[in-house]
């Protein structure tokens, strides 16, 4: 018995899988040593031993769950432990991504910003250059032009029939030219900015009053959608309405008979840029020509036009701060919007009287 016990206050310290192999040991091996040491007339139940050895059964019992609920205990808080250090550096992953992505779009927006940068550094460029050709060339060819039209003059005065067309014929030739060369000069080097406060609406009206009787116009249907409330802006109303009419032209000989060419116009608050939009349901742009449409001299009109209308306007609006930008579909029509500030950067804010009456 008392080796008994000594193995039962040793499976105290054990884990719960021993102390339970114990509790199964203590509750078989005593019963048959009771049977033995008891006295005939004595019951088991009643027996000193039998009580100790139960009363050690249910304490083993007890302490094992008692173990048993410590031991889970502990297990559910590793459990949760790890669970908050799985979520944590779940989130800890979830930003690194998020900010990693950030990061990836701000460098492909930067790509993006520079390579349209260097696009228009390369282009201003070339422009620079062609415009300090251009102004070389038109004086070469201005000074001489002037003589040929004086001697033509004088020759058509004494001139008749045949002859007489004939040097007709030279003097339009010769006036185109001299419309070409003074293109090239309004190009290269436009003129000082006679600022004023303008009407788009205005404007617009005008313009439509201008050409809708004139015969290209005459089978289209021209609309002035730029809203009264619209705030004026200021600008040399010559250079734009040149802007105008230039637009207006190119998108007349793009539409058949029977197309529209609406103007439209809006204010982007945030920014007060003021976007005056032309769309025509013509004959569209191909792509490969859209890339060209503003470099002098470019044009699809064999014959017709100088091929300059487009980097004028394109000159006139950037100097007014302002851009120029087309979209086109083949046989669906084109929109040209030009974007301009309410107000030239660099100007003086200076009340000006409204030009457009």
């Amino acid at each position: 018995m008392l080796g008994l016990h000594q193995r039962h206050e040793s499976s105290v310290v054990l884990c719960a899988p021993t102390i339970t192999c114990a509790f199964c040991l203590a509750s078989a091996v005593p019963a048959h040593a009771f049977l033995f040491q008891s006295d005939p007339g004595t019951s088991v139940s009643n027996s000193p031993s039998f009580l100790t050895g139960l009363a050690f059964g249910m304490a083993s019992v007890a302490l094992t769950g008692f173990i048993l609920r410590l031991r889970i205990n502990n297990l559910r808080s590793e459990l949760r432990c790890a669970k908050e250090l799985a979520d944590h550096r779940e989130h800890e992953r979830d930003l690194a991504q998020c900010e990693l992505i950030r990061g990836l779009e701000e460098e492909r927006e930067l790509v993006k910003q520079k390579l349209q940068f260097d696009a228009q550094l390369a282009e201003y460029e070339k422009y620079a250059s062609l415009a300090q050709l251009a102004l070389g060339a038109a004086h070469e060819i201005n000074n001489p032009l002037l003589g040929i039209m004086s001697h033509l003059e004088l020759e058509r005065k004494g001139a008749t029939g045949e002859r007489r067309a004939e040097i007709e014929q030279c003097i339009e030739s010769t006036k185109r030219i001299s419309t070409a060369v003074r293109g090239l000069l309004d190009y290269a080097r436009p003129g000082p900015l006679m600022l004023g406060q303008v009407s788009l609406f205005k404007l617009v009206a005008e313009a439509l009053k201008f050409v809708e009787h004139q015969p290209m116009f005459r089978h289209l249907t021209l609309s002035n959608r730029v809203p009264l409330d619209l705030p004026p802006i200021t600008a040399d109303v010559n250079q734009l309405s040149q802007v105008l009419m230039n637009l207006l032209l190119n998108a007349s000989q793009a539409t058949p008979a029977g197309g529209s060419i609406n103007i439209s116009a809006s204010l982007q608050p945030s920014t007060g840029i003021i976007e005056l939009q032309v769309t025509d349901s013509g004959i569209g742009i191909p792509s490969d020509i859209l890339p060209h449409i503003f470099e002098p001299f470019f044009t699809t009109k064999r014959g017709k036009g100088t091929g300059l209308g487009l980097s004028i306007s394109q000159s006139y609006v950037r100097s007014h701060g302002g851009d120029i930008q087309v979209e086109s579909t083949l046989g669906a029509g084109t929109t040209i919007r030009v974007k301009l500030p309410s107000h030239p950067p660099g100007k003086p804010q200076t009340e000006y009287q409204e030009v457009i009456a």
